[in-house]
């Protein structure tokens, strides 16, 4: 098991997957962000099937920083219920965790 991360916001645009992928790593919360789509969600909301485009952010960092990152997107997503989920990394190349862990800050 390694210390890292990985952390998975669906976003409702391009724009707000960006400000979020930005200002994670300019306060290296995180190392590295992918944003990925646009892709379609279906979910129940209110008891009704809603579908969405969406585009979904990939967010890499170590454990300790979920709490920061949390609370940024939290802050940042225009959603009341934001996906926001933490994945462990099981296994990584050992140079790029070292490169995740020197770009990230710790607590």
């Amino acid at each position: 098991m390694t210390d890292i991360i990985l952390i998975r916001v669906n976003c409702p645009s391009q724009e707000l997957a960006h400000k979020l992928a930005s200002s994670c790593v300019d306060g290296r919360l995180v190392a590295c962000a992918n944003i990925e789509g646009p892709v379609r969600s279906v979910y129940r909301w209110d008891g009704v099937v809603q579908q969405d485009e969406e585009f979904v952010l990939v967010l890499k960092t170590r454990k300790d920083q979920w709490n920061a990152v949390h609370e940024l997107v939290t802050a940042l997503h225009p959603s009341d219920t934001p996906a926001i989920l933490a994945t462990p990394c099981v296994s990584a190349n050992p140079r790029y965790e070292a490169w995740l862990l020197e770009n990230t800050r710790s607590n």
